[in-house]
């Protein structure tokens, strides 16, 4: 290692021939390949481990007797722990450092998830999950710091894009694997399938990861944090920033986690592989969140999100369909107005907060990790109670809460845009 790295302080005048100043990474250097590679494999194998029990809810649902919005807290569980620890995880990456942070996370989250597949009762499984969901929270709140801080800012948006198509890939693999292996050998087995594709993504994070060049610790002062927390809670713009993301991420998880329950009922009766096999219509998200920047330059923000919360309502309304292939049409528009709502508000938290983006991040996060954890108990307690009718009502619910709040949005930019010229009136 380059006496460079160690962190000792320099005198003016120290050959800078004996001790380079290290460089931040970008294509071509040594390091940048296994920087994108190892956070690539971070990122699938926590959000496949997040997501793995919802292809198999409705296996779970019968091998604990349980009924769909029990089993749904399976899902809950990690996405609520999720949410509540990623803001305080994200403080204690600026302490410890986001290497450690990152490491410890996946070794206890990948530990846990091999223990999941023998957990001996509902009860259990849900809590295991939660501790799972929570060692998660690690991730997100690191890696995104941690690319920014290593990585030269022309190559940064293509290293953070690696890191959330793993995200992407991860989320939809881990259903792909657990939906096959439980038709092949039961839910367990599909629990265990994830967790080992985990292990293995897991190694490759820690032999890959370069350590940090540039990250230099700072103390911890809760105080210090809460004042910037309480500042981004007090700022209009980045509350309606978060209740649009909870709000989106309300209808997704209510949808993707109630969509195995109606088709492996009649008339569709599917077996689990070809319902986790749906999870593939998330490479639509993929490119729908890519697209969401040229959007914004076209119609504008609200523009963008007009026309994301119209497609997710079409998407909503085609579901109810009786016909497999209009349904799948259905979740091909809700995944696509998602993501690029989605995208297009996540993108505004970074550029309204001028002061302490890594926790206007994780607000961020937390909101849309309840949105979800939030939309998939409700959704599937109305998928028990009336059916799946029930369960796009709710839906749509929050689609209107999307639209009323960006409704609100544009009459507070207006009213803003006249309050200037009003003042120098009164002068």
């Amino acid at each position: 290692m380059s006496p460079a790295h160690t962190g000792a302080p320099t005198t003016l005048g120290a050959s800078t021939a004996s001790f380079p100043e290290p460089q931040a990474l970008s294509p071509g250097r040594p390091g940048y390949r296994r920087t994108s590679l190892a956070l690539f494999a971070a990122g699938l194998a926590t959000f496949a481990l997040l997501y793995s029990t919802q292809a198999l809810l409705p296996a779970i649902s019968d091998g604990f007797g349980v009924t769909a919005g029990q089993a749904s807290w399976t899902v809950s569980a990690a996405t609520g722990a999720l949410a509540l620890f990623v803001l305080p995880l994200s403080a204690l990456s600026e302490r410890f450092g986001r290497t450690r942070m990152m490491t410890c996370s996946m070794v206890v989250a990948v530990g846990v998830g091999l223990l999941v597949p023998f957990a001996p009762n509902l009860e259990w499984l849900v809590a295991l999950r939660a501790v799972q969901g929570a060692a998660i929270a690690g991730i997100p709140a690191s890696a995104m710091a941690y690319l920014a801080e290593e990585v030269k800012p022309k190559a940064l948006v293509a290293a953070i894009g690696l890191f959330v198509a793993g995200n992407s890939i991860g989320g939809m693999s881990g259903r792909l694997v657990t939906g096959w292996a439980a038709q092949l050998w039961g839910w367990r087995a599909g629990l265990a399938a994830v967790a080992l594709m985990s292990l293995a993504c897991a190694v490759a994070f820690l032999v890959l990861l370069p350590r940090a060049k540039f990250f230099r610790p700072a103390s911890l002062n809760p105080r210090a944090v809460g004042r910037t927390v309480a500042g981004h809670l007090r700022d209009p713009l980045l509350l309606r920033l978060y209740g649009i993301g909870a709000l989106f991420m309300t209808v997704f998880g209510a949808v993707y986690t109630v969509i195995g329950y109606r088709l492996v009922d009649e008339p569709f009766s599917l077996g689990q592989g070809v319902v986790g096999s749906i999870f593939l219509i998330y490479l639509v998200g993929t490119v729908s969140s890519a697209a969401a920047g040229k959007l914004v330059a076209r119609t504008g923000r609200r523009g963008a999100l007009y026309l994301a919360v119209t497609t997710t309502a079409l998407g909503l309304l085609l579901s109810l369909s009786e016909s497999l292939a209009a349904i799948v049409v259905g979740l091909v528009l809700i995944t696509a107005g998602f993501f690029a709502g989605h995208a297009v508000a996540s993108a505004a938290v970074s550029r309204t907060a001028k002061t302490g983006r890594a926790q206007a991040s994780a607000l961020y996060q937390s909101a849309y990790y309840l949105g979800s954890s939030a939309g998939g108990t409700l959704g599937a307690l109305a998928y028990h109670g009336a059916g799946w009718a029930a369960t796009v009502g709710i839906a749509l619910l929050a689609v209107l809460g999307v639209v009323s709040i960006t409704l609100y949005g544009s009459h507070a930019a207006r009213a803003q845009r006249r309050m200037p010229a009003s003042a120098l009136g009164a002068r």
